[in-house]
């Protein structure tokens, strides 16, 4: 009963972490006018999320296996609730700016509590839990898109600021009460210099990926910012192989299996963000210029809501195929499902029937993919690790979606009219896109095909840590 309520409790602390993702989006086209700034200013409230999470990901997971996970999803539930009340109050755009980048934060809670499972749970019982949490992410992130809209109509548009504050306070409370402290800590001390130069890189690199249709892909501050990312990366990276307790374990990284597992987060995270755009955008687009239906946000959020809640129950679905055959192949069969529903989708996007259809689909193999990554992670690196371990790959997953984002703004860019509307994508565009995904989702079946034949990896041999057998 102990271990339901657990699993029970970090689902739904995950669910309000995942609201924050897509809680301003219904919101983007009212905000110029809601905070007097313009729709650029607008845009960094979605930005901003996603630089501190990307940010605070392999720091505050690497913190977690030292100093206790139990303490750092409180950590990161008390930013959303403060991240809440900020917005709620901010009476301009630096305010609210400032909420969303404390609500990211809240992003580490995730990979943190998989850590949880492989400690609490039964070995036996560790993939159905994960999947299950993967379902509840899925479903936080859809219901985001209507209940934003929804509150925002029939109260105030600050009123989701506060009701997203409440849930994580109310959550804060019940980790705190149904969650263990921890069975033990890594060793080591924290490597802040490696914190402060992935941080640059990250910052450096996810600037321009956001930002690069504002300010021109080819402007001085794009190639900049991205020749010091390259810089940066490398940099760390040289560190990271010399000091003794790296934030993140180069070495681990790189073994096939771990590295195998982060390539298709990465591939997969591309495609699995392109369908939820492409959707959405057929979805609002004027249906006078032939490529869209003309909904409305809200009406279209609603109609976004089924491909979330197919997600939350497929994810479960397949702990089986887990136990039965491996992580691997889970993954490697989700990631060629999403493959050839791509390509459908390159054909069947006329009607609301088959934009939807096709979406629900692409959406079961993202199920499948999701709730494997991080079993075929925890697979292969050592107990202490585990948090760090499932924090780069939820980053890698992360990086997925922004280079999605930033491709599909450019295709769309380079092959948009103008119409009654504004600039409008042509059709081929789509379809371009289309092909992109079925491409990222096949690249991600490729790397996890040569580990089909080896279900019976493991963690890597080391010697125990006598720090990790302490409590935390």
């Amino acid at each position: 009963m102990r271990g339901r309520l657990l699993v029970a409790c970090l689902c739904l602390a995950g669910m309000v972490v995942s609201l924050q993702q897509t809680l301003v989006i219904p919101l983007l086209p009212e905000l110029p006018r809601l905070l007097d700034t313009t729709v650029a200013g607008a845009s960094w409230l979605v930005t901003a999320t996603l630089l501190t999470g990307a940010v605070s990901t392999p720091v505050l997971t690497r913190l977690a296996d030292m100093v206790g996970k139990r303490r750092i999803v409180v950590v990161c539930l008390a930013a959303v609730a403060a991240s809440g009340l900020l917005g709620a109050l901010a009476p301009s755009l630096p305010g609210a700016v400032a909420a969303r980048a404390i609500a990211g934060l809240g992003v580490p809670l995730v990979p943190i509590s998989v850590a949880i499972f492989r400690e609490e749970l039964p070995d036996g019982r560790l993939p159905g839990r994960v999947a299950l949490l993967s379902s509840t992410l899925a479903v936080g992130t859809g219901a985001g898109l209507p209940l934003a809209g929804v509150m925002a109509e029939v109260l105030d548009w600050r009123a989701a600021f506060w009701i997203s504050g409440a849930a994580a306070l109310v959550m804060i409370f019940a980790v705190l009460r149904l969650v263990p402290p921890g069975k033990g800590r890594a060793p080591g001390r924290f490597d802040l210099p490696g914190a402060v130069l992935l941080a640059a890189a990250l910052v450096a690199l996810l600037l321009p990926l956001t930002q690069g249709g504002t300010w021109g892909w080819t402007s001085r501050p794009v190639i900049a910012l991205a020749a010091g990312a390259v810089l940066a990366a490398v940099l760390w990276i040289m560190l990271e192989l010399r000091v003794r307790h790296p934030l993140v374990d180069i070495r681990t990284s790189v073994r096939p299996a771990v590295l195998s597992a982060n390539t298709a987060s990465l591939l997969i995270g591309f495609s699995m963000f392109m369908n939820m755009l492409l959707t959405s955008q057929l979805l609002q687009l004027p249906a006078r210029d032939g490529a869209g239906l003309g909904m409305d946000p809200l009406r279209a959020g609603f109609w976004m809501t089924p491909i979330a809640l197919a997600f939350g129950l497929l994810a479960p679905v397949s702990s089986p195929v887990t136990r039965r055959f491996g992580a691997h192949t889970t993954l490697a069969a989700g990631a060629l499902l999403m493959s050839v529903a791509y390509v459908g989708r390159a054909f069947l996007s006329h009607g609301l029937w088959q934009i939807i259809a096709a979406s629900i689909v692409v959406t079961i193999g993202s199920a499948f993919t999701y709730a494997a990554l991080p079993v075929a992670v925890m697979r292969a690196v050592p107990p202490w690790q585990t948090s760090s371990a499932n924090g780069l790959n939820n980053l890698l997953r992360s990086m997925g979606t922004c280079v999605s984002s930033a491709v599909m703004a450019a295709v769309s860019a380079s092959a948009a009219v103008r119409t009654a509307g504004g600039m409008t994508p042509r059709p081929h565009a789509f379809t371009a896109l289309f092909l992109l995904g079925a491409f990222a989702a096949f690249a991600a079946f490729l790397v996890t095909l040569p580990l089909l034949r080896r279900p019976g990896l493991h963690p890597p041999v080391v010697e125990p840590h006598a720090g990790y057998a302490c409590r935390s």
